[in-house]
């Protein structure tokens, strides 16, 4: 028999009535054997989601001693779905007196934040009449923060054999302290992928409030193209540019298990979705791009050197430097004797800028820096770029056609990507020139 894990976002059960839809989906399928579930999101937009009202009540408790004010937003929520459901029965109130006293006891930002899955999960098996399993029984990190996948699968793989249906709260799990350590924000896509790898999925099934991946933000472009199949590298070039619908470091556990991923919309569960595919199972279609991606605000540091190229350890020093200021790069395109380090502008503030220039002037004494605010990254993926002649040719007339400046190219090895760097302000032109090209324009047709 088949075997799915299903995510379920906090847009899926922000309210009792999504709740309800998102157990009728469950039902719908017995092959669903466990739940990994998000805490409530947004009702509407200017709604409030759990995790940040818990993290208000984090602040309040380091402050007051007390999250009383903060947490009697959380309880009345709480309750409220409750009432949603019709689950008088289950006894919210004892459950949410016992979160309370916990928050207020351990003072920890990481427990605190992950109560709204924990509260969640609670009441979603409940609903189900399934066994609530917490997550801190199941995902360990180790001590260095990180998901210690040694420990956790062998334990994943014991704990739910023996068990027929489940509910799992997702965001968190434990420490190597024996304390609750949680992902970054999203985290719940990271927790179900780690539970269908640790299950041996058949499918992981991602319930959200979109029928999947779109070619491009739909902000930008007007009713964009759905891709109904996705392989696991496009995702991970296009999620990695911004494109959101799924946390980037969800791919990992379920690529290794070669076990393919559903993005379903809870609120039309019959739109068949994104089907993500590992190597193995992933055939080609007749599009040259899948899709288009970006973001904004980079800075490119551009040093020149004549004999760079033969100069031993020049790139180590450079990035030496980074390390010691703990500022990652995007991307560090080369050639003889040039080197440009691309890196998000966020880390370069308060000075940061002006201290790296000067210590990489020591480090390497370029003959020539140079640097580039305000840069935007747009990445064209597909794995039909590399078999189709002109592809580059169609991407950069697109963009001269559009009067945009490229600032700068860089090209993935696997030929998967091209990214090219241009002036924030040309960011949603770019994007629906290469749009219009790709998918609008016949391939040697005038654009």
């Amino acid at each position: 028999m088949r075997l799915t894990v299903c995510k379920f976002g906090g847009s899926s059960l922000a309210d009792g009535n999504n709740i309800a839809r998102a157990a009728d989906i469950v039902k719908g399928d017995p092959a669903r054997r466990f739940v990994v579930v998000s805490a409530p999101g947004k009702r509407f937009s200017a709604d409030e989601k759990i995790t940040d009202m818990l993290y208000a009540c984090y602040r309040e408790c380091e402050a007051d001693g007390s999250c009383a004010a903060s947490f009697a937003k959380i309880r009345k929520r709480f309750t409220s779905i409750v009432a949603e459901l019709g689950m008088e029965g289950f006894g919210i109130e004892g459950v949410l007196d016992e979160t309370e006293r916990a928050i207020e006891q351990k003072r920890s930002a990481d427990f605190t934040a992950s109560r709204g899955e924990y509260l969640n999960a609670r009441l979603i098996a409940a609903l189900l009449g399934w066994e609530f399993i917490d997550a801190s029984e199941l995902i360990f990190f180790d001590k260095r923060g990180a998901f210690d996948e040694a420990r956790s699968y062998p334990v994943i793989a014991a704990r739910l054999a023996a068990c027929e249906h489940a509910v799992i709260p997702g965001f968190y799990g434990t420490g190597a302290d024996g304390e609750i350590r949680t992902f970054s924000r999203g985290g719940s896509d990271v927790s179900g992928s780690i539970i269908a790898r640790g299950v041996g999925a058949d499918l992981y099934e991602n319930w959200t409030d979109v029928s999947g991946f779109l070619a491009c933000d739909p902000r930008i472009v007007s009713k964009p193209q759905k891709m109904e199949k996705i392989s696991y590298k496009e995702l991970r070039e296009l999620s990695y540019m911004g494109a959101n619908v799924l946390h980037a470091d969800s791919i990992f556990p379920v690529r290794k298990g070669n076990i393919p991923i559903n993005i379903k919309n809870t609120f039309a569960p019959d739109d068949p979705g994104t089907l993500i595919l590992p190597s193995v199972h992933y055939v080609k279609t007749h599009n040259i791009v899948t899709g288009i991606a970006g973001k904004k605000d980079f800075t490119v540091l551009f040093l020149e050197k004549s004999m760079m190229n033969s100069e031993v350890g020049f790139a180590r020093r450079v990035l030496s430097v980074l390390e010691k200021e703990n500022i990652g790069f995007e991307h560090m395109p080369s050639g003889i004797d040039t080197l440009s380090l691309v890196i998000e502008s966020r880390y370069l503030a308060g000075g940061v800028l002006e201290r790296l220039i000067d210590e990489i002037r020591d480090a390497v004494a370029p003959d020539y820096v140079r640097v580039l605010e305000n840069i935007a990254l747009v990445a064209t993926v597909g794995h039909g770029m590399a078999s189709n002649v002109g592809t580059s040719a169609r991407l950069f007339g697109a963009l001269s056609q559009a009067g945009i400046n490229i600032r700068m190219i860089d090209q993935g090895s696997s030929e998967l990507n091209i990214i090219v760097g241009i002036d924030n302000a040309d960011y949603e032109r770019c994007v629906r020139a290469i749009y219009r090209e790709f998918f609008e324009t016949p391939a040697g047709a005038d654009a």
